[in-house]
């Protein structure tokens, strides 16, 4: 009887082997691919700002004041990373994988997402990563993490992506929606590192987690940010109109697609509505599912985003919200935000 089992037992060990095997393969393609387009960004600026801690000593003109990381993403030296890494700069050093320091010039950050724009100042040789498609994730895939936690270059960890749709409140206290959660481990220094699929396609732009809990990581979404990345690149900033509405994505029952004649299976539901806002003057209420806003169908928290341009502050448009059995239009007039 055990001669039998035995080769069972031998087949089954092998499978597992090869399914080890082939995640190992795949971490490591993605670690080599992305590696090279990731790097520590070190900041320097005047000082702490505000009050000393006691006892503690004050801070040289010169001296590093914290560091992040960061990827490049175009061959001309554009770096992206974490607006909380780089805020208030005086002096920006990149450090490449080669062990090359460049000197790097703030182009623009947006506190609101957490995301800012670098210009390497020496760029020459430089490896870009390749943008996914965070519309398209599902959870459970893969995901891989690539950044220098507490000085430790090119740190691989590897998870996979817990949730979507989440919301995340900024350092600068602003709520951050569609925002990916992962158990890929992220520590102090990750931030602003890429989160990548199985691919080697940037997904997300690592920016928090939350202490002490483990394995609950927060990652910007690459759409949104490659949103962002255009306004900064051109502009330097991001002015932008707002409801005053925390929400997330959430699929449509096909029931409510059909009855209400929708032409997408996505919305947005609304968890909290800023008292005083334009979005609480307009009616809206928690739990009520945004499909539709200025005449355009709503699929998930980037297209709000999107439409909620400069040119919308004070304008008057139209809310479409389906509320319980009924479909609501609610005039709005968003307000640009200070």
């Amino acid at each position: 009887m055990s001669n039998l089992i035995d080769p069972v037992k031998r087949a089954a060990a092998q499978n597992d082997e090869a399914l080890l095997d082939g995640y190992s393969r795949t971490v490591t393609a993605v670690a080599a691919a992305v590696s090279p387009s990731v790097v520590r960004i070190d900041v320097q600026g005047g000082g702490d700002k505000g009050q000393q801690r006691p006892g503690r000593r004050p801070r040289a003109p010169n001296e590093s004041v914290g560091s992040g990381s960061g990827f490049v993403f175009t061959p001309d030296g554009f770096v992206l990373t974490n607006s909380h890494v780089v805020s208030g700069a005086k002096r920006i050093t990149i450090t490449m994988l080669d062990g090359r320091k460049l000197p790097g010039h703030l182009v623009g950050d947006d506190p609101d997402t957490d995301l800012a724009v670098i210009r390497l100042m020496e760029a020459a040789d430089l490896t870009p990563v390749t943008f996914g498609d965070s519309s398209a994730l599902r959870v459970g895939q893969i995901a891989v993490a690539v950044g220098n936690p507490f000085g430790f270059d090119s740190t691989v960890t590897a998870g996979v992506v817990s949730a979507l749709g989440r919301s995340l409140r900024t350092q600068a206290g602003r709520l951050v929606d569609d925002v990916i959660q992962t158990d890929a481990a992220l520590n102090p220094g990750n931030s602003g590192g890429p989160l990548v699929d199985a691919q080697g396609r940037v997904i997300g732009v690592n920016t928090a987690m939350i202490l002490p809990a483990q394995g609950i990581c927060f990652a910007i979404a690459v759409n949104t940010a490659v949103f962002v990345v255009g306004k900064l690149i051109h502009e330097g900033r991001i002015r932008r109109s707002y409801l005053g509405v925390a929400g997330q994505n959430v699929p449509l029952h096909r029931r409510v697609v059909r009855f209400h004649d929708l032409p997408l299976e996505s919305a947005v539901f609304v968890v909290s509505v800023e008292p005083g806002s334009p979005g609480e003057r307009a009616g809206l209420r928690d739990g009520d599912l945004i499909v539709g806003f200025d005449g355009k169908p709503i699929a998930g928290m980037d297209d709000l985003h999107r439409l909620l341009t400069e040119d919308q502050a004070d304008k008057e448009s139209t809310l479409i919200v389906v509320r319980g059995s009924e479909r609501v239009g609610l005039p709005v007039k968003p307000v640009l935000r200070k």
